[in-house]
């Protein structure tokens, strides 16, 4: 089998960029080998964390499994509490606008769920951030926009309904 070639921590910079430039052509899954060799040189590479985040984030309406819990897993290497909640909230409404694009059932109530957390965590985020920093602020508006809009985000009726039965 082929070995992967590691990257001098000289390209690093570069790297980044490509990264980020790969992003932007919609093509998150060589972001993601980016970001991967990277971190394979400097593990603690706050921006190729990120980054990393962001590509398997872009990757949700393609059905790969296991980019939530990857995404989710790289929050922890994050050096500051700022960062982890919002990008924790980046996870969850981004997983919440694949499924709801994706429909079927019970997707109201999934969607919900999720823009619910998220917009909590943006909020925590948004009593830590720097002045001048409105972007936690920018992404909770565009959740309450998203449930203004699509009243069948609601959330999940079947425990009210069983306890009905009850």
């Amino acid at each position: 089998m082929d070995e992967l070639k590691p990257i001098s921590k000289e390209a690093l910079q570069l790297a980044l960029e490509r990264a980020w430039r790969y992003r932007m052509l919609n093509e998150p899954l060589e972001a993601e080998s980016i970001c991967l060799d990277i971190l394979a040189v400097e593990p603690a590479h706050q921006d190729a964390l990120v980054t990393l985040i962001l590509a398997l984030t872009d990757q949700f309406p393609r059905h790969r499994r296991g980019l939530q819990a990857a995404a989710e897993a790289q929050l922890g290497k994050l050096t500051d509490e700022y960062s982890r909640l919002y990008y924790g909230a980046i996870i969850l409404e981004r997983a919440a606008k694949a499924r709801f694009w994706r429909g079927g059932p019970g997707a109201g109530g999934i969607v919900h769920q999720h823009l619910r957390q998220a917009m909590a965590l943006f909020e925590r985020a948004a009593a830590l951030r720097a002045a001048g920093n409105d972007e936690a602020l920018l992404r909770w508006n565009t959740c309450v926009r998203l449930l203004k809009d699509h009243p069948e985000i609601r959330p999940d009726e079947e425990p009210r309904q069983q306890e009905m039965l009850e």
